[in-house]
């Protein structure tokens, strides 16, 4: 019990004194999720609108691919992205394996079906809901998905702070394809992983604080966005 207690305190001293090594790891952290989850959005919640508005044929089996990807094995989608960039692959001349970029891809490429099946669902009832409006004012396919994700805008930062949820906890993937270099490729999830099996625990147990926090701040966004989209729909 001791040894724990001092190991919880060393955590904290971590955090609260600002330690270089710890908060280098945590903006590079935040600053590939976001990143990831930025390319997702610009791609997730367009392809959501689409398919939440377009009728043609497949769609349904479309959505259902869409949502299978939902649940992509991140160490899959790492081990493709590292055959990729390989030197051996397509893209080896970029040189971009075992760097920021490299893991910028990987959780780009988890966090957009999910952020995309979200946002078709969202918009899908909004849709419905429109519908004859949109069909009074004959508005261009174009017009109805900006409409649509405008309206839908709260429903769509739920999808979106979703996808940074996953992305922000990833670790097989970003391993892969990052390598978990020190000061180039670690971030939080590899940190404790490595950390914890040098024995380094104050250091591990500092990022998994941190990463709580974060998890535990992004839910109450959601939930803070969540009600703030029910009271304006009743309103």
């Amino acid at each position: 019990m001791t040894d724990l207690g001092s190991i919880f305190s060393l955590a904290l001293s971590l955090v609260i004194s600002g330690d270089q090594q710890l908060y280098s790891i945590i903006v590079l952290s935040l600053r590939v999720t976001l990143t990831a989850v930025l390319l997702g959005c610009l791609v997730g919640i367009p392809l959501g609108a689409a398919l939440a508005t377009y009728r043609f044929p497949g769609r349904g089996a479309a959505i259902a691919v869409l949502n299978a990807f939902m649940g992509l094995p991140p160490v899959v989608v790492g081990l493709a992205v590292y055959l990729m960039l390989s030197r051996s692959g397509p893209f080896g001349v970029l040189g971009l394996l075992y760097t920021p970029t490299a893991m910028i891809i990987a959780q780009a490429i988890l966090v957009t079906p999910l952020i995309a099946a979200l946002s078709r669902q969202s918009l899908a009832d909004l849709h419905t809901e429109y519908d004859d409006l949109f069909r009074s004012l004959r508005l261009r396919p174009s017009d109805k998905i900006r409409a649509l994700i405008w309206e839908g805008r709260y429903g769509l930062s739920t999808a979106a702070l979703a996808g940074f949820g996953r992305a922000i906890a990833e670790v097989g993937a970003v391993i892969i394809v990052g390598g978990n270099i020190e000061h180039v490729t670690r971030v939080m999830t590899t940190a404790i992983a490595l950390e914890t099996s040098k024995g380094d625990l104050a250091l591990a147990l500092a990022l998994g604080l941190i990463l709580v926090t974060i998890a535990i701040a992004v839910n109450a966004a959601v939930l803070s966005l969540n009600r703030t989209a029910r009271r304006l729909a009743y309103a």
